[in-house]
Parts: structure tokens; sequence; C-alpha cells
């Protein structure tokens, strides 16, 4: 009996990241958000959002967040982060794969993932509301051409930042 309810717990688990966590640097957050325009109307979403910095930046402009990711650690590290940075109550802390979570309600959707999840995100990204605003930290999207595209000095490099509005 304790081994099938393991099982089934560990069944219900999500699988294991497949991206790499490297948290932006806060200079690429700042522009992140501001390049969105994120603003307290806004319901953002950040899709593998590690420890929650992109969050807590949108919720500090007064926006209402949702902070997704398939690894546990990185959601209870992000909430920890939200509530020292006094926001929590704004943000949706969700344990979920990124290409299975409900972005309907969702104004910006931000990226720091990789070039094959980028890709693959891209068709349920294009299929979102007229005027949702998608940014990207470091990845675009192939062929798709972003409205506009900034370089960001941060650490030893520069980082590109890609934003794309949705017709």
């Amino acid at each position: 009996m304790l081994l099938a309810l393991y099982w089934g717990l560990a069944q219900a688990q999500p699988a294991a990241p497949n991206v790499r966590y490297e948290p932006s640097p806060m200079a690429v957050v700042e522009t992140m958000t501001g390049l969105a325009a994120v603003k307290s109307d806004d319901v953002v979403y950040d899709l593998g959002c590690g420890d929650g910095r992109i969050v807590i930046a949108a919720a500090k402009r007064g926006a209402r967040a949702v902070c997704v990711d398939i690894d546990p650690l990185r959601i209870t590290e992000a909430s920890e982060n939200a509530r020292s940075a006094g926001v929590a109550e704004r943000i949706d802390f969700r344990t979920q794969d990124l290409f299975a979570v409900d972005r309907s309600d969702a104004t910006v959707v931000m990226l720091f993932l990789s070039p094959e999840f980028n890709l693959k995100l891209r068709p349920r990204l294009q299929a979102m509301r007229s005027g949702t605003r998608i940014v990207s930290h470091w990845h675009d999207m192939g062929d798709w051409r972003p409205q506009e595209a900034l370089q960001v000095a941060g650490g030893w490099r520069s980082h590109p930042v890609y934003l794309w509005v949705i017709p």
C-alpha cells in the first residue's frame, strides 16, 4: 500500500526541468518589464520563473503575476523572495509544466528558456489574444521578427532582449 501511494505521488510530480537555471541580471529584468510596459492592469506570466525576480519586478509595478516553474525548489525560492519583497499577495505560484499552464488571462508573457523551447512554445504564444506582449531574454523565435530588440549590459556580457506584440 505504501509503495502504491508513493508510486501515485511520484507519478503526479512534474518531470525534471529541461532548461538550465540561470537568473537574469537585474538590469535585464528591469529592461524586460520596461520593454513590456508592465503596469497595474497587467497579468504577467513568467514561464520558467526561477527565483521569481521577474514576477517580483512586475508586482512592484502593480501588476498581478503568475510564476510558473516545473521545479518545486524554484517555486519555493520564488515564493520566499516575493514574501521578503512584500509582493507575494500579487503573485500566483504554480509548480507546473510551462506548456500545460493556462495563459488565457495573460497580458504579458516573460521567457528565459532555450531556443528549442521558444520555438515549441511559439505557436501557442502567437495564438494568444491581440495586444499580448511577449518578452524573451537571450533567445529569439526563429523567423518571427520581434517588434523591438535591445542589448543590455550585464556582468561580463551583453544580453539580448526581444519584444513581440500579438497583432
